[in-house]
């Protein structure tokens, strides 16, 4: 027992990191009441936390190199728990942003590479798989238990009591680091490079700003951008923009190489087959699972009326069935082909997508839609319980730490892709639908149709139907028109929140061509015996 107390540490830093990016999405409409706010701007929000990771999580392992992984950890984890406090006495916005999304994240960026490092570094051969066996089922409970706790403690408490919980839950895990021995290093001490920091932070951010942005500026046709360079909305210029900066980022790295010095991050990794896969596997997974998430609770809260509590219970088979079935990923691997398994995973959440696509409409299919959550939590969980120990057995102690910023940033990357994506998708169909659904609608005078075109035309927000009702009462339009209206609004909610769903159906499809270079061989019975 004592050689896994060190896991216990490590297990619990995993549980609250991955319980922030669940235990909100049940809470969106809540969160909009209580700051007086938009859901595109508590989208934001999620996905800055999100991006925040991502952009810092290079940095983070590269300072995790430098001093030492059990000090960063512990450092992350003090950060974290700092950004904890403030978000849970958060009175704005802006203050709620700087604990979640900034505090959290910086914290998150430091404890994450330096966790994969020292559960390699603390764990050996059969141990160490089942180390990340544990760290991934642990992860898993940290998705299932989010909405059901963050929809108990916002129905009825307040959604703040969680980021209280998680301020205790970072001063236990402090105090079980004696147990952790800091991983080993070889070589001198690197050092950091800066520019490449603000290059691979600065390309990452303007990418995801780009896409997050897409609902209000447009793609093509500017819709209410702030410019609009040659009669074009600057969705494609700022995310191709973000991609000059990661192009300069990577020349940068190859410059200081070639000079002898340290880069933020060896991109040679990137050419080894396995970890180049097991990024990619991991940045699709959370951009699916992420994007789903998104989009479900406001599909149960705002069309269905259903509260946080209710909403966490409706989700709760995908986050059940994703902590058991990743939880099973060792035994999995020691039978199966790594990359078989993922396909199957990556083929489940497809048909797990596409039956929730035929569940979305204005009442519940409550037991179909419950079975497509579960197909969804266990298509997730095959793929998650293999690639983080793809990525880890793909090096050796010397760039497991710039392995890890790599796994995490891909997470992280897709996490705020899925957010800042399918939302957009979701808040661009809404406006156009609605429009369209207006305008061929015989019951609304033309008149009226056209007020609507031009009140809309920057977007419209993803609002409760009661809502449309009462402004459409307030605007004079007569019981028969109003009711039109909130007919086709709902229409409209519908229609956009499958074409969310649609697109993360894609995504998982097209994801299915990454993974042909995974671990393909079935595990000898001699090497099941003798163990990794």
């Amino acid at each position: 027992m004592r050689r896994w107390r060190p896991l216990a540490a490590l297990a619990a830093a995993q549980f609250v990191m991955v319980l922030d990016q669940s235990v909100m999405n049940v809470s969106i409409s809540t969160l909009v009441d209580d700051f007086d706010t938009t859901v595109p701007t508590i989208q934001a929000v999620i996905t800055l936390y999100c991006l925040t990771m991502a952009m810092l999580m290079l940095t983070g392992a590269k300072i995790g190199d430098i001093v030492g992984r059990r000090r960063a950890f512990v450092a992350g984890l003090v950060v974290y728990g700092c950004g904890s406090a403030v978000t849970a006495v958060a009175q704005s916005v802006a203050t709620l942003a700087l604990g979640w999304s900034i505090l959290e994240g910086v914290g998150a960026a430091l404890v994450l590479p330096a966790l994969v490092a020292l559960v390699a570094g603390n764990f050996e051969g059969r141990e160490r798989k089942a180390a990340f066996a544990v760290v991934g089922g642990v992860g898993g409970a940290g998705i299932a238990v989010g909405p059901i706790l963050g929809g108990w403690a916002t129905t009825t408490l307040t959604w703040r009591v969680v980021f209280l919980g998680e301020v205790v839950l970072v001063l236990l895990i402090l105090l079980m680091t004696r147990t952790l021995a800091d991983a080993d290093r070889s070589g001198p001490v690197p050092r950091l490079d800066i520019l490449g920091a603000v290059l691979s932070a600065a390309g990452l951010g303007t990418i995801v700003l780009g896409v997050l942005q897409s609902s209000t500026w447009g793609w093509v046709e500017p819709k209410d951008p702030p410019v609009e360079p040659f009669g074009f909305a600057p969705t494609l210029f700022v995310i191709a923009f973000g991609g000059m900066l990661l192009r300069a980022f990577a020349g940068w790295q190859r410059h200081r190489e070639k000079g002898g010095r340290d880069p933020l991050v060896h991109l040679g990794l990137l050419g080894l087959p396995p970890l180049r896969a097991g990024v990619v596997g991991l940045l699709t997974q959370n951009l699916i699972l992420m994007g789903v998430f998104f989009v479900i609770p406001l599909y149960l809260q705002l069309v269905l009326g259903l509260d946080a509590l209710e909403t966490g219970i409706r989700m709760l088979p995908a986050s059940t069935a994703m902590f058991v079935t990743a939880a099973a990923g060792s035994w999995l691997s020691s039978r199966y082909p790594v990359r078989s398994i993922v396909r199957t995973g990556l083929v489940i959440a497809v048909v797990a997508v596409l039956v929730l696509l035929a569940t979305v409409r204005p009442d519940l299919a409550g037991a179909v839609f419950a079975l497509a959550m579960a197909l969804l939590g266990v298509g997730m969980g095959l793929v998650v319980s293999q690639l983080g120990n793809v990525v880890q057995s793909s090096v050796d102690a010397s760039g497991r730490s710039e392995a890890g910023g790599l796994q995490y940033t891909g997470c992280q990357l897709g996490s705020s892709l899925g957010v800042a994506l399918v939302g957009a998708i979701v808040l661009a169909g809404l406006t156009g639908v609605f429009v369209s659904n207006v305008q061929a609608d015989d019951r609304i005078a033309p008149e009226v149709s056209a007020q609507v075109g031009v009140a809309v035309e920057s977007g419209v927000d993803f609002v409760a139907t009661d809502r449309v009702r009462a402004a459409a009462q307030q605007a004079g339009l007569d019981r028969a028109a109003a009711e039109a209206l909130v007919d086709d609004y709902q229409g409209a909610q519908i229609r956009s929140l499958k074409a969310g769903l649609l697109a993360a159906a894609l995504l998982a499809l097209a994801s299915l061509a990454f993974t042909r270079e995974l671990p393909h061989t079935a595990p000898s019975s001699a090497a099941i015996a003798a163990g990794p």
